[in-house]
């Protein structure tokens, strides 16, 4: 087992996963602490790594793409300070560090874990239910809609209606955004049948964040709310299947097509036996694959 700790938080790796624990101090960020610990599986990881500085360093985890909700939700854009999988090293703990880098690198070389993406989230996301007040609303989930209360600063445009209500059915995507600069932030909501994108000042959909300290809790209810929506995975397979009936592009050869769809038939069944794919969704894609061949 490998362990450190530090004023920023502790982290611990037994050789089949790592907990995270957020530190106590001042500085660790609100959104850190409202996470709260995290058990990292050793199959999400696809690489750490140790940076050092004079005065301080920095442990860094690469998870594998597609592995998180929060990650995927905020799309990358957690600054420094709200990153989960990243941890201030004091001078004095620079070997310490760099041991807990060796040990974990030792495990992912033994495991002989794939460093590519991964069909399935092998984090469960932050838990329900949840409410955050930040920017012109209060974002609430409780793992079957969300609820968006207006607060007096919101444009007409969405507390006219009053209070909103999206069923998790009707939610195909959500996006967290931090506020850059003069650029406001958000939280938007893709509902089905709803109008085009408009500016979250005005989308009834999402939440306009105006740069507070609060805002970046709503990346929770984002994670949350992607952690039960269909994984990126399944979207693309079923993104595939229905595009199949469109005019193909030009192929470089009958055989080369052949086999490459035998191996998307592969995939097909490996995603519907990890559960990602439904009976109805698998039968849907693989008559589209069948048809092509």
């Amino acid at each position: 087992m490998a362990e450190i700790i530090q004023k920023d938080g502790t982290w611990v790796f037994d050789g089949d996963a790592l907990r995270l624990t957020p530190g106590r101090d001042k500085n660790v960020s609100l959104l850190r602490r409202e996470l709260g610990e995290l058990l990292v599986p050793l199959a999400a990881l696809a690489g750490i790594s140790f940076e050092q500085g004079k005065k301080s360093g920095r442990l860094r985890l690469r998870l594998r793409d597609g592995a998180d909700p929060l990650l995927h939700a905020t799309g990358g854009r957690l600054t420094e300070p709200h990153d989960p999988y990243q941890l201030l090293v004091e001078s004095d703990r620079y070997g310490v560090a760099e041991y807990f880098v060796d040990e974990v690198r030792n495990a992912l070389l033994l495991d002989q874990v794939p460093s590519g993406p991964v069909d399935a989230y092998l984090l469960p996301g932050p838990s329900v239910p949840l409410s955050v007040s930040a920017g012109d609303a209060v974002a609430s989930f409780d793992g079957e809609r969300v609820r968006l209360e207006w607060k007096w600063q919101a444009e007409d445009a969405k507390s006219a209606a009053g209070p909103r209500t999206l069923p998790l059915a009707d939610i195909t995507a959500v996006e967290w955004q931090p506020t850059v600069g003069l650029e406001n932030g958000h939280l938007r909501f893709t509902v089905r049948a709803a109008p085009s994108k408009v500016p979250p000042k005005y989308d009834p959909n999402a939440v306009e964040l105006w740069g507070f300290k609060k805002d970046p809790l709503m990346a929770l209810v984002a994670a949350a709310v992607q952690a039960r929506l269909p994984h990126p995975a399944a979207r693309a397979a079923l993104a595939d299947a229905r595009g199949a009936d469109e005019p193909p592009a030009p192929a470089p050869a009958a055989e080369d097509d052949h086999d490459a769809l035998l191996r998307r038939l592969r995939e097909l069944g490996e995603l519907h036996r990890s559960g990602v794919l439904t009976d109805e969704e698998f039968t849907l894609a693989k008559q589209a694959v069948l048809k092509r061949m």
